[in-house]
């Protein structure tokens, strides 16, 4: 907790932070359909990382918080090898890997957007959004 002074009076502020990581593109060969697999297809991943009520960045230091660039290479590794027939699994995979990666985050919520997912519609995205905590 950080305590800051200012004339007579004390206040105590608690950090609550998120971090996000947007519009993450990869192509991988997730899906049911078999097509899928042989073919594969760009993906989008949303990530935002609810970190440990308290922490204090004063020190000014990438230690005192998550390093986003080894978030990304973790999401990258799990998203591009292995192949998931459901996304709302490899969402999961991703959620629970980084839990256990990274110490400083409490809360992490994946959402996974498949733009051509082998429905016939005209839409943007099919997206699954997991959410798991510690």
């Amino acid at each position: 907790m950080l305590t800051v002074r200012r004339l007579w009076t004390t206040v105590y502020v608690m950090n609550k932070t998120t971090i996000e990581l947007n519009d993450l593109a990869f192509y991988a060969y997730h899906g049911v359909v078999e097509a899928e697999a042989e073919l594969g297809q760009r993906f989008k991943l949303d990530l935002s990382l609810r970190l440990v009520d308290g922490l204090e960045f004063s020190a000014d230091t990438p230690e005192v918080t998550v390093d986003y660039a080894q978030v990304y290479a973790a999401v990258e590794a799990i998203f591009t090898g292995s192949r998931f027939k459901l996304i709302e699994r490899c969402a999961e995979a991703i959620a629970a890997d980084l839990l256990l990666r990274f110490e400083k985050i409490a809360a992490v919520t994946v959402k996974v957007k498949k733009p051509s997912a082998p429905v016939a519609c005209i839409c943007d995205s099919f997206a699954v959004e997991v959410t798991q905590c510690r």
